[in-house]
C-alpha cells in the first residue's frame, strides 16, 4: 500500500506541472527514475523512462489540442513493467493506451472547468481578488487530484486488470482517437483566428500558410518574415523613440516606474501557474489575470477600477508559457499607464495582448518544443538508455536553464521597455501601428500552423485497377496541407456562428471517429 501511495504521489507531482511553469519535470525521462527508485530498481526506471520519452517526444499542446497524457501513461507503464518483471515491452504496451485513455479524461476536465468561468466573471465584477485567486488555485488542483486518484485505483487493481480493460477497447476506437487527436488542433487555431482574423489582415494568414505549405519554412522563419513585413508596412523603423537624453537617471526611472523589482519578480513567479486553470473555452485567461493581479491591486485603488481591470483580462488568452512573461510585462506597463493617464485607451491593452500572443506562441513554442526540448531529450535519453542517471539530470538542466533565465528576463524587458515605449505613445498613432503590426505577425504564424502542426490525410483513391489515383496526392499538388486548413476554417466558421467551444470539440471528435471508421481520414 505504501508503494502504491508513493507512486501515486509521483504522478500527482507530474500533474502539478501546471503550477511549475511547464518545466517538463513531468516527462517520462524524469518520472521514470522516481518510479524505479520507489520500486527498488532505479536502473530499469531510467531505461524505461528514456524509452517512453523517445516515443512521446513529439507530444506538444497547441491551442486547445491535448496530446496523450504521458504522465499517467508513463508512471503506470513503468510501474507495471517493473512490478511484473517483463521489461520495456509491457511498459510500452500499457503506456500508450493508458495515455490515450487519460487524455480523454483530461479533455473532459478541461471541458468541465469552463463552468467556473461564470464564477470568475462574478468575482471580477465584484472586484473580489481573494476569491478570484482562490478559485484559480482550486480549479488547478482538480487535475493532479483527479489523475492521482486514477493512478492509485489502477495500481490497486493491478497490471493484469488494467491490461484486460484496455484490451476491451475496440481497435476502431483507438484509430478514431488518433485521427480525432490530429484534428483537435484546428480548434486551437480557429480560436486564435476568432480574435485576430479580419478583412484588413486576412491575406497575411494565407501568406503564412503558403510559406509553410509550399516553401516548407519553419515557424521561426515565418515569424521573422512577419516581423520584417510588419516593420516595413507600419514604418516602425522610421520612428525614433529614444529620449533626447542619452542617459536615464535613477530619478527619471523612479518617476517612470511604479512597480518595484520585487513586484515585477512576482509576475514571473505567478506566471508559473499560468496554465493551472486551462480550459477549452478561455484557455489561459484566468492564469494571465492571476499573474498580474497583485499589480492591479497596487495600481487601482477602487473596487470599480479593479473590477474593470479583472474583466479586461478575462478575455480569451492563449500563448506559449515560455514567452508569456513578455506579454505580462507589457500588460503591466500598459495597466500602469492606464492608471496614470486619463486619456489612455484601456481597450488597447487587450489589442496588444491579442496581437502578441499569436507570434509569441509560434516563435517560443517552436524554439522550446521544436528545438530545445528535442536537444535536451536527445542528450538525456541517449545516456538514460544506458541506465545512466546523468541523462535525466542533463535533460532538466539543458531545458530549464535557458527556459527559466529567459522567462525571468522577459518579465523585466516587457515591463521596463514596454513602459518606456508607452511613455512616448501619448498623442501618437503608434499604438494603432503596434496593434496592426502584431496582427500581421500573429496571423502569419497562425496561418502556418495547420500545415506544420496538423497531420490529417485521406486514404481515398479515385478510379479502378491500375488507373487508381490517390486523392491525397492530387490535394498535395494543389495545396499541401489543404485538409488541415479546411478543417481550421470550418471550425472558425462555426465559432463565428457562436457555436460553443465544447460542441466544436465534440464535433471534431465525432468527425475524427466517423472519418476513421469509414476510411475517409487517416
Amino acid at each position: 500500500m505504501i508503494t502504491n501511495i508513493l507512486i501515486t504521489l509521483i504522478a500527482v507531482f507530474g500533474h502539478f506541472e501546471d503550477f511549475l511553469g511547464t518545466t517538463l519535470l513531468s516527462r517520462p525521462l524524469v518520472l521514470g527514475p522516481l518510479v524505479g527508485l520507489v520500486l527498488g530498481d532505479v536502473t530499469q526506471g531510467i531505461i524505461m523512462g528514456a524509452t517512453l520519452e523517445l516515443i512521446f517526444m513529439g507530444n506538444i499542446k497547441v491551442g486547445a489540442a491535448i496530446p496523450p497524457d504521458v504522465i499517467t501513461g508513463g508512471v503506470l507503464g513503468t510501474a507495471f513493467a517493473i512490478m511484473s518483471g517483463k521489461g520495456t515491452s509491457i511498459a510500452l504496451g500499457l503506456a500508450v493506451p493508458i495515455s490515450i485513455l487519460a487524455e480523454m479524461i483530461l479533455s473532459g476536465l478541461f471541458i468541465f472547468r469552463a463552468v467556473f468561468n461564470k464564477k470568475f466573471e462574478q468575482y471580477a465584477e465584484a472586484g473580489d481578488i481573494q476569491k478570484f485567486q482562490r478559485l484559480h488555485i482550486i480549479s488547478g488542483l482538480l487535475k493532479p487530484l483527479l489523475m492521482g486518484l486514477i493512478v492509485f485505483l489502477a495500481l490497486f487493481l493491478g497490471a493484469d486488470a488494467m491490461k484486460v480493460f484496455l484490451d476491451m477497447i475496440p481497435h476502431w476506437v483507438n484509430d478514431g482517437l488518433k485521427v480525432a487527436g490530429n484534428m483537435l488542433p484546428a480548434l486551437g487555431f480557429a480560436l486564435l483566428m476568432h480574435v485576430m482574423f479580419n478583412k484588413k489582415v486576412a491575406h497575411y494568414f494565407f501568406l503564412g500558410f503558403i510559406l509553410s505549405s509550399y516553401l516548407k519554412l519553419p515557424m521561426i522563419a515565418i515569424g521573422g518574415i512577419g516581423i520584417i513585413i510588419a516593420l516595413v508596412i507600419t514604418k516602425f523603423t522610421e520612428q525614433n523613440f529614444d529620449s533626447d537624453d542619452g542617459d536615464e537617471t535613477a530619478d527619471s526611472d523612479e518617476a517612470m516606474f511604479s512597480l518595484s523589482k520585487k513586484e515585477v519578480r512576482g509576475i514571473f513567479y505567478r506566471s508559473l501557474a499560468l496554465e493551472a486553470n486551462f480550459n477549452f473555452e478561455t484557455c489561459q485567461n484566468t492564469g494571465f489575470a492571476f499573474s498580474i493581479i497583485h499589480v492591479l491591486k497596487k495600481l487601482y485603488k477602487t473596487k470599480e477600477d479593479i473590477s474593470a481591470a479583472l474583466k479586461r483580462h478575462l478575455q480569451f488568452f492563449n500563448t506559449s508559457p515560455y514567452g508569456s512573461t513578455l506579454i505580462l510585462g507589457v500588460a503591466a506597463a500598459m495597466e500602469e499607464q492606464n492608471a496614470k493617464t486619463k486619456d489612455f485607451n484601456p481597450e488597447s491593452i487587450n489589442a496588444v495582448k491579442v496581437g502578441l500572443m499569436g507570434p509569441i506562441a509560434g516563435i517560443f513554442d517552436s524554439l522550446f518544443w521544436g528545438t530545445l526540448k528535442v536537444v535536451a531529450a536527445g542528450v538525456g535519453a541517449s545516456l538514460a538508455l544506458q541506465g545512466n542517471i546523468i541523462g535525466p539530470v542533463l535533460f532538466i538542466i539543458i531545458y530549464n536553464g535557458p527556459h527559466l533565465w529567459l522567462r525571468y528576463k522577459l518579465t523585466f524587458i516587457g515591463y521596463t521597455q514596454g513602459n518606456r515605449f508607452l511613455q512616448r505613445l501619448s498623442g501618437s498613432k503608434l499604438m494603432d501601428n503596434l496593434t496592426f503590426g502584431s496582427s500581421i505577425v500573429g496571423l502569419m504564424v497562425v496561418g502556418a500552423m495547420p500545415s506544420l502542426l496538423m497531420s490529417v490525410n485521406t486514404p481515398i483513391e479515385i478510379g479502378t485497377g491500375d488507373s487508381t489515383v490517390a486523392l491525397q496526392g492530387i490535394l498535395d499538388q494543389l495545396a499541401p496541407g489543404i485538409i488541415p486548413l479546411l478543417l481550421t476554417f470550418l471550425t472558425y466558421f462555426f465559432l463565428k456562428k457562436n457555436v460553443k467551444v465544447t460542441l466544436l470539440l465534440l464535433g471534431l471528435l465525432v468527425l475524427g471517429f466517423l472519418g476513421s471508421m469509414f476510411h475517409i481520414f487517416i
